[in-house]
């Protein structure tokens, strides 16, 4: 058969496939996120996520270590507090669990990143992001606290800030509070597009930020739109965001595409809990090969767009890096 055009013949080797391959993947981009709680010799297995813990600051050093082993150089904080209020006053504290994890993280492992996320659902009795106004979330007070608590986690060292709350104009007052206060080149990574999911059912089991009434969902997004969508990463670049995210992960792959096609800024994706979950489930049960579905995931994540992942499997991928299983 006089065949011109043979694509196989770039598949031909491991070599070959290596040289030509069009998505490339580096530690470098993954981002490990991680739990630390009030409390001591706490090493607290998540029932919902099994691999994960939460860690009290007298022994994370123990999954600090093994981050900086695997090559993850980024993590990504969430606090739990030993004492929640109506207005979520704990996150801002200097000596909230979030400020002393930094302070601790910057002092033993210089080397590592350290991003916080800045919400108010982990700190809040009722457990919306959130000050109440009645049974509504006040957006425009909520801008306060958050911005006070960006604050306070930079002047306890973090790197970077990440404003997960989807209040609206809060990326704008973070920025404002932060070069009011000399921090102009701390950047803001911000959660642009987080869609109200059923994905983050075990991240609320992890962090008991489960709301105490109703939902979220007039403030995050409605999986149903896209347009929405670049609607809000505009408003985000146009406020000072850094970095874009778009949350959750494999299931809005599109979203994250249409990002990375129009804007300039980098676009981070977070593969959440519950893709997490799924995939140790289905591993467990012996209904997927696991390395291969967790190599396989991140690959399709890293070709639509993402140029940072945030993920469970952070390490893991950091070690598949190394082995030559993805990159």
């Amino acid at each position: 058969m006089n065949l011109t055009n043979r694509p196989r013949r770039l598949r031909s080797s491991a070599l070959l496939r290596s040289m030509v391959r069009e998505t490339r993947i580096s530690a470098d981009t993954l981002v490990y996120p991680m739990f630390v709680q009030e409390g001591t010799n706490i090493k607290e297995e998540i029932p919902s996520m099994p691999g994960q813990y939460r860690w009290s600051l007298d022994r994370v050093d123990e999954i600090l270590q093994q981050v900086s082993d695997s090559g993850v150089k980024s993590v990504l904080l969430f606090g739990i507090p030993a004492q929640k209020d109506e207005v979520g006053s704990s996150a801002w504290q200097p000596d909230g669990i979030v400020q002393q994890a930094i302070r601790h993280i910057k002092a033993a492992f210089p080397q590592l990143y350290v991003i916080t996320d800045v919400c108010m659902c982990e700190y809040t009795s009722h457990g919306h992001c959130g000050i109440l106004c009645g049974h509504d979330v006040d957006n425009d007070q909520t801008l306060e606290v958050l911005a006070k608590t960006a604050l306070s986690h930079v002047q306890a060292g973090a790197d970077m800030v990440a404003p997960s709350d989807m209040m609206d104009g809060r990326v704008g007052r973070i920025r404002q509070v932060l070069d009011e206060n000399g921090f102009v080149n701390t950047p803001i990574m911000a959660y642009s597009v987080k869609y109200a999911s059923a994905f983050y059912g075990p991240f609320r089991d992890a962090a008991g930020s489960a709301p105490a009434f109703g939902d979220r969902k007039g403030y995050q997004m409605d999986p149903h739109n896209a347009r929405e969508a670049i609607l809000e990463a505009e408003l985000d670049v146009q406020e000072g965001a850094d970095i874009l995210m778009v949350k959750p992960g494999m299931a809005y792959l599109d979203v994250l595409k249409s990002l990375k096609e129009r804007f300039h800024q980098p676009v981070a994706l977070y593969s959440v809990s519950g893709e997490y979950a799924m995939i140790q489930a289905a591993a467990a049960a012996g209904y997927i090969d696991r390395t291969a579905v967790i190599c396989e995931s991140a690959v399709c994540m890293y070709r639509a767009g993402a140029d940072l992942l945030i993920t469970y499997f952070a390490m893991e991928l950091a070690q598949y890096i190394k082995e030559g299983r993805i990159g």
